[in-house]
């Protein structure tokens, strides 16, 4: 957003709270890596260009990206500024920090998603012998005592987990609810290229039929690995990884868990193949069919015939929880009001209600890649043109 508003000669400000890419730098574990190829990283004159472009960016390479960008645009950011208030005041905005205060016409919010973990309400009834970890928390195995392991969440994030931890020595128990379950490579071809060919990446918000369902669709089961290998379920079982169903709640000290673990997986399956064969038509009716690999379809999600609905967590047996249940964004800072009864703000492809409120990096926000890094640059386009047109209608005086 701040080169957008840089090549319109829109004078602005990036105030951040900690450093340039502070989240990746502090908030991260140490062996993740993109789930998006290297050659989707680009940003508004800005891209990749390493001699990898089908690897991952790992962690430190993630980071210097970031600092690139920001060098390469000159951004105006200012560090260690930490936002304590906006709200409305006569026809502007007040924006209160650490280092003082700022009036502007128009405010971006691009404070991003991920701020705060989801954690389920009843987690506060666990027995006091339990640890719990956060994604933003964990670094590396380590962390952990030995003993058993339960992840709780089955998306990205949790399967990586669940398979770093068990791969350290510690039992781990994968408690497993809604997942889209998806091939890192399909036909030869990363599956974020057929994402990108089939157009499915460039959905816009105001396109689908019920866009409150596509904004809480989990992330893919994908890893960026070297090999690009396919991580799902089966791939985790087959190293001794146990699944069971959602986490539902705690009776006294005993985790209970929702029944319905073989429907879940069954809709995952489901879903998966219905992609692959929208993948296999849109390759026919354009003719790929000869210059990429042949149509495969993958086994099904294996799962014992009865996992338990309950374990006892006062028996030892699991020391540690991983709460890779999602996040949510913070806005306790925010004091104009724009948030639903849910807390989430109301805006329409990223055009808040309040003239001259934007936000920026949520998910779907206005095309289905908008979590991703390269989506942020057509979101970003979009909205500063809609920005632009706002301040040509506001009081005359410099453009801020």
């Amino acid at each position: 957003m701040s080169r957008c508003l840089t090549e319109r000669c829109i004078d602005h400000i990036v105030l951040e709270r900690g450093e340039v890419a502070n989240s990746w730098r502090y908030e991260r574990w140490e062996s993740l890596r993109l789930l998006t190829p290297n050659w989707q990283s680009n940003l508004p004159g800005y891209r990749y260009d390493g001699d990898n472009p089908d690897g991952y960016m790992k962690l430190s390479e993630i980071i210097d990206f970031i600092d690139g960008y920001a060098a390469f645009i000159s951004a105006p950011v200012q560090t260690d500024t930490t936002v304590s208030s906006v709200r409305c005041t006569n026809d502007c905005y007040e924006v209160i920090t650490n280092q003082g205060g700022w009036h502007c016409q128009a405010v971006v919010l691009a404070s991003g998603a991920f701020n705060i973990p989801s954690v389920p309400p009843f987690s506060d009834r666990l027995p006091a012998s339990i640890r719990t970890v956060t994604p933003n928390q964990y670094r590396n195995p380590d962390q952990f005592d030995n003993g058993g392991v339960l992840v709780v969440g089955a998306s990205a994030t949790g399967l990586q987990l669940a398979e770093e931890i068990h791969s350290s020595g510690r039992p781990v128990t994968l408690a497993v609810g809604e997942h889209v379950r998806m091939p890192r490579v399909y036909r030869g071809l990363d599956i974020q290229w057929w994402m990108d060919a089939i157009g499915v990446l460039d959905e816009r918000y105001d396109e689908v039929d019920d866009i409150v369902r596509a904004r809480n669709v989990p992330s893919p089961q994908l890893v960026g690995t070297p090999e690009r290998l396919t991580m799902d379920l089966n791939s985790v079982t087959d190293i001794g990884v146990k699944l069971i169903g959602r986490f539902t709640g705690i009776n006294n000290s005993e985790a209970l868990f929702s029944g319905s673990l073989r429907n879940v997986i069954a809709l995952a399956d489901l879903k998966m193949n219905r992609l692959l064969d929208t993948i296999d038509e849109w390759a026919t009716d354009n003719g790929k069919d000869g210059e990429v690999q042949d149509s495969q379809r993958y086994s099904v999600t294996r799962v014992d015939d009865a996992p338990p609905l309950g374990i006892d967590l006062s028996n030892g047996e699991i020391r540690s929880i991983v709460w890779a249940t999602g996040f949510r964004p913070d806005y306790s800072w925010l004091e104009v009001p724009v948030l639903d009864r849910k807390g989430r703000i109301r805006h329409q492809g990223g055009v808040v209600d309040s003239p001259g409120l934007y936000v920026m990096g949520l998910t779907f926000l206005r095309r289905r890649k908008s979590s991703f890094i390269h989506g942020a640059g057509d979101d970003a386009r979009d909205l500063s043109v809609h920005l632009a047109s706002y301040l040509d209608q506001c009081s005359t005086g410099p453009r801020h």
